[in-house]
């Protein structure tokens, strides 16, 4: 039986009642009552702590990511040495794209509980959707001391410390992660790809060989395989790895692009065109494609084709860098 707003209310006089009571509505499913509770106790008095952090636990559980992350700033406010305060926000506020705020959040989560490993994935993750690339290392260090028998931890570890430019440390760790789990596909993937950056290629495609193994399902390995098989000269051998990736991942443009050059070095150049038809129609502004498609023209004889071709790649580049060069990490602040 759902007990009526205003009958509650008159049972109530402090601000710690109504939270009580807008817990036990929570309970009973009652939100909407609960919601209205919580704001009447904060109401009485604003530095409620109780309140403002169970509405803003009320708002993320309803993915109300706006109103979660504006009551749950009150109460970091009002409490800030409660981690679970400091956790949601930061969660909110990833939520609605935020991401320096989030790191904030989680930063100061972080302080009161560094042993949290899942927290400093997230951080991880973070830091390197915003470039913040040493940090994403440094923390991914903090994490595998805590944990180093992690798997995802390590391979996102890996990823840090190619991404901060520790090359080095990030082939050591892809040799030991592989060498800890032979069977995961993305570990034997992940020393591939350091190896082949060796040179090494040939114990590269023996690891690529059981990623696909492995998982035939991951385009990244039959990716890999047939780029390089195209690098070497080898386009033939190129031709079902990379068609795999692109089965796998319809919207695999790099796997497209390198699928058209294996095709151009066959000499079957309107496969190579129809390839990178699709993959300019899957990224309209990657400029590679057209680079390839001016090549195509000017090799079939339509010399005013190609020069389209090439200058609409010249544009694309201008308008698009980043499609082209590698992002560079800045610092946290």
């Amino acid at each position: 039986m759902i007990v009526p707003l205003w009958s509650l209310l008159l049972l109530a006089t402090t601000a710690a009642e109504l939270s009580n009571l807008a817990q036990q509505a929570a309970q009973a499913g009652q939100t909407e009552q609960a919601e209205k509770l919580w704001r009447g106790a904060l109401d009485l008095d604003r530095r409620y702590f109780a309140a403002a952090f169970n509405l803003g636990l009320l708002y993320t559980n309803a993915s109300k990511w706006e109103e979660a992350a504006a009551i749950l700033t009150q109460a970091a406010v009002i409490q800030p040495s409660d981690f679970n305060t400091h956790y949601l926000l930061g969660a909110a506020h990833a939520r609605l794209g935020r991401g320096d705020d989030a790191i904030r959040a989680w930063r100061l989560a972080e302080r009161l509980h560094p042993e949290r490993v899942g927290l400093l994935q997230l951080l991880i993750v973070e830091y390197g959707k915003g470039r913040y690339f040493s940090d994403a290392a440094q923390t991914a260090r903090a994490a595998l001391a805590l944990a180093p028998a992690e798997v995802n931890l390590r391979l996102m570890a890996i990823k840090a410390f190619q991404d901060a430019g520790e090359t080095a440390e990030a082939a050591e760790l892809a040799r030991e992660t592989v060498k800890r789990f032979p069977q995961h596909p993305r570990a034997n993937f992940e020393h591939a790809f350091h190896l082949q950056r060796a040179g090494e290629n040939k114990e590269a495609f023996r690891y690529l060989e059981t990623a696909m193994r492995l998982a035939p399902e991951y385009e990244e390995p039959f990716f890999l395989y047939g780029d390089l098989m195209v690098k070497m000269g080898q386009p033939a051998e190129a031709l079902a790895p990379l068609r795999k990736a692109i089965a796998n991942r319809g919207d695999f443009v790099a796997a497209r692009i390198a699928l058209a050059r294996a095709l151009m070095q066959l000499d079957r150049l309107d496969e190579a065109a129809g390839e990178l038809d699709e993959a300019v129609r899957r990224d309209s502004k990657q400029p590679q494609p057209h680079l390839l498609l001016s090549q195509i023209y000017f090799r079939l004889g339509k010399e005013d084709r190609a020069r389209e071709e090439k200058n609409l790649s010249m544009r694309l580049r201008r308008e698009n860098p980043a499609t082209l060069e590698v992002a560079q990490g800045r610092a946290f602040r």
